[in-house]
């Protein structure tokens, strides 16, 4: 007994040294990745009391599977910078995915899932257009603060408390998009936008922006995104020969619509007009090496988005921790990509205002903390200017009003905790980023001034 006794304690010595060895790599890979990171600064000798997880829910199977994998990346990002930090008052922070599939049928039973399973859920991230309208009142019921990325105009008027949306109704996106247009000179445009309620909700205020800007809309064309062609809408297009084609159809549809297009109106472009969601890699790398190529597409292609910062302090930080994540997240065929990608940019930045809301309110709960998002986001006098969460707890631990100043800049929220901003027109790049080509203004639901 005394010989197996020995045995046994030897393995178990030994699978204990092996754990030690496993914990000690995971955590020098940890540190491995975020040294030389501006903005941030790790706390030595942090033992982490617990964890909270923030879910990113959103479609990452399905039409809109592109969307997914950039809210992803946003949590990663983030994540890896306030774990650096010494976590949310020394709570690691952990990111978790929940498939909506795009289908506000498929979402709900995912988002109870996601409750069943899931301890300490502190925050919820993504919830696209395709089915916010049947998960935020649920996240409501539950307390659970979300940051959303839909521009549904049901949330233009109706007050949802944990609700928060950093990017401008679809109206404002609408109204974005044809100012480009007109700054182009274009005097006739045609509408192509996907069948799924994310794409559907831009096109009754495309229609009333065109209409207000003096542009004739010279077809209307309704994509359904499961299909692989597009003969019909091609063609009805090409010979309605528009100056310009306003347009949102995400993965496959929007590379197939293009490419038809191209082929119908004699190998070439048609100007194209796209919504802030279709700066997108997966898209740029499907037109890009389909028959239209690199020069044709950029020369034609515009994008009207939020404004970036990339001279702000917030982005250096910001760039670095995205990049970092190129071996973690699945579908992203260029990380480059999301440097100014939407749901990316403004997504971290609202992880980092909820984190220091946490921080401030000393609480994890969305029914503590969320009053001090808004509190965060306006700053007030003599509130400290910070553009990371490492600089914002500093300076809460030190007595301080902060004010957060992010990658997407300052955010300024409505009374249904929307956050209107500037605009620009972008265009990709031939390394699939993009570029400003000019400020379009602060676009409201009506106009851009």
């Amino acid at each position: 007994m005394d010989g197996m006794s020995l045995t046994m304690t030897g393995a178990t010595s030994t699978s204990r040294m092996r754990m030690r060895l496993v914990l000690l790599v995971a955590v020098l890979a940890l540190v491995a990745s975020t040294v030389g990171l501006p903005g941030t600064s790790a706390v030595a000798g942090t033992k982490f009391k617990g964890s909270i997880t923030i879910a990113a829910v959103a479609p990452f199977t399905g039409v809109d599977a592109a969307l997914g994998p950039k809210y992803q990346t946003a949590c990663y990002a983030a994540a890896q910078a306030i774990n650096l930090a010494g976590g949310i008052m020394h709570k690691q922070v952990n990111c978790k995915t929940v498939d909506t599939r795009g289908d506000p049928a498929d979402a709900v039973p995912a988002v109870r899932q996601m409750y069943a399973t899931t301890s300490n859920l502190a925050l919820v991230i993504g919830c696209t257009s395709d089915e916010a309208s049947t998960v935020v009142p649920v996240f409501d019921a539950h307390q659970t603060v979300s940051f959303c990325m839909t521009g549904e105009a049901e949330f233009d008027s109706i007050h949802f408390p944990y609700f928060f949306r950093l990017v401008p109704p679809d109206a404002a996106d609408s109204v974005a998009m044809v100012k480009i247009a007109k700054n182009k000179g274009f005097k006739t445009v045609a509408l192509a936008f996907g069948n799924d309620a994310g794409s559907q909700t831009f096109v009754k205020p495309a229609l009333q922006a065109a209409k207000a800007a003096g542009l004739n809309v010279v077809s209307n064309q309704t994509l359904d995104i499961s299909a692989t062609t597009f003969q019909t809408e091609a063609q009805a297009i090409v010979s309605a020969h528009p100056d310009a084609i306003l347009m949102e159809a995400l993965g496959a549809a929007g590379v197939a619509l293009l490419s038809e297009i191209f082929q119908l109106n004699g190998n070439k472009m048609i100007p194209v007009i796209g919504t802030s969601a279709m700066i997108d890699p997966v898209f740029y790398t499907g037109v890009t090496t389909g028959p239209i190529g690199v020069q044709n597409f950029i020369n034609a292609f515009d994008a009207d988005n939020g404004t970036v910062n990339f001279s702000g302090p917030a982005y250096p930080l910001y760039k670095k921790l995205v990049l970092a994540q190129s071996r973690k997240v699945k579908g992203v065929p260029n990380f480059q990509g999301l440097l100014t990608a939407n749901g990316t940019v403004h997504l971290y930045d609202g992880i980092n205002l909820a984190a220091l809301a946490m921080v401030m309110s000393h609480s994890t709960t969305g029914k503590v903390y969320k009053a001090d998002i808004l509190k965060i986001a306006a700053g007030g006098p003599g509130a400290v200017v910070v553009s990371s969460y490492a600089a914002g707890v500093k300076a809460l631990k030190a007595g301080k009003k902060i004010q957060y100043f992010g990658v997407g800049g300052k955010y300024q929220f409505d009374q249904f905790q929307t956050a209107f901003g500037a605009f620009e027109d972008d265009r990709f790049k031939a390394d699939g980023t993009t570029v400003s080509a000019g400020s379009l203004g602060l676009c409201t639901l009506h106009t851009c001034k």
